[in-house]
């Protein structure tokens, strides 16, 4: 059953010093991160229509919004639980995905990795040393148009690159595969992550193999294949049907032995959206949160931020792409998967230091 309500924070603003999930003047910690929440975007649906408000957290308990409906009240629980570590990274702080490419073909590097196993391995460690956390290993193109890579091909791709990397960086691998014979040979060789566009339904047997595995998964929103998915994307309100997939996702590896502590997110900025579908999900990407997992958000060099920039060649998109990862961490998204790992973590220590609070605890109520 889709959800009745929708319960988005808003009014976020820099963490005041506290415990998480203690209340603070009105505000409460998301997701024990570096953000409050001072109010709550509330969405009701009804079909394609959706009644959506702005109220104040003191509404929210007044009306008892909580037990109103069977959804209100989990998703609020959910937006201050503490999110589990990954790989054994702590969450706390925002963490980056450094990407590494090592297809013929791939839309932001013209596959400039793909020749040699020990240039992507040189390139990961570069990454490493540039301030990424994770290091996603990608031997199959998914950018819209793409065409599938036998799993030879594939494996041949990553497992040397992963094994290359695997003792020689304190960064996580992950893997970014939609197949689960890939899947079990990473993490075979040393992968600490799966990172699936397809949110582990390209392959049938995807669920039961990456359960297997006992690695973190990150589950990825698509509309459609990578060969169609561009073509006529359409949604009732792509936030929400963004969201139910991506819950129904959740719920579908739960049955399959896959505790939620080991899923991320992922709305799958560009991937069957178009140029409004995308600034919706970035405009409302704090939604995310209300399923207790972290989240991840992609879009780094993607068409859309050519598109408002103006900027046609995607290497070249760095500022846009920079600017889009602080937009999400702006809404408490917990990793960003970027190209450009240097520029970001930059920025990224600019802005946490501007804008992490350090208030006395005296003014806890």
């Amino acid at each position: 059953m889709l959800r009745e309500i929708y319960i988005r924070p808003a009014g976020l603003m820099p963490a005041i010093e506290a415990a998480p999930a203690i209340e603070v003047r009105g505000a409460f910690r998301l997701g024990a991160g570096w953000l409050d929440f001072t109010a709550l975007d509330i969405m009701e649906r009804n079909g394609a229509a959706v009644d959506r408000r702005l109220a104040g957290l003191g509404e929210f308990f007044e009306k008892d919004w909580g037990r109103r409906t069977r959804n209100a009240a989990d998703m609020f629980e959910n937006l201050m639980s503490p999110r589990a570590r990954i790989a054994g990274l702590n969450l706390g702080s925002p963490r980056i995905m450094g990407i590494v490419n090592v297809t013929p073909d791939s839309f932001s590097d013209g596959g400039a990795f793909a020749g040699s196993s020990a240039a992507a391995v040189a390139h990961g460690l570069q990454l490493a040393a540039d301030g990424a956390d994770i290091l996603d290993i990608g031997g199959e193109s998914t950018r819209p148009g793409a065409l599938p890579v036998p799993i030879e091909e594939e494996l041949a791709r990553v497992i040397p690159v992963i094994e290359g990397l695997v003792g020689k960086t304190q960064a996580r691998i992950s893997v970014d595969t939609r197949k689960s014979e890939v899947m079990r040979a990473a993490a075979n060789a040393g992968a600490d992550i799966i990172n699936d566009v397809s949110a582990l339904m390209h392959d049938p047997r995807a669920l039961e193999v990456a359960a297997e595995t006992t690695l973190p998964i990150i589950l990825m929103h698509a509309q459609g294949d990578p060969r169609t998915m561009q073509q006529y994307p359409t949604y009732d309100h792509a936030l929400l049907d963004v969201f139910d997939f991506l819950e129904a996702r959740i719920e579908a590896c739960r049955r399959a032995g896959i505790s939620p502590n080991r899923l991320v997110i992922d709305p799958g900025i560009g991937f069957g959206k178009t140029l409004a579908h995308n600034l919706e999900l970035m405009a409302g990407i704090s939604l995310f949160h209300g399923m207790g997992v972290p989240v991840l958000i992609g879009a780094s060099r993607k068409r859309f931020i050519g598109t408002i920039s103006g900027v046609e060649t995607a290497a070249d998109r760095v500022h846009g792409s920079v600017a889009a990862a602080l937009a999400a961490v702006s809404q408490g998204v917990q990793l960003v998967r970027v190209h450009d790992v240097k520029a970001t973590r930059e920025a990224l220590d600019v802005w946490m230091a501007s804008t992490t609070a350090t208030v006395s605890k005296a003014v806890i109520s």
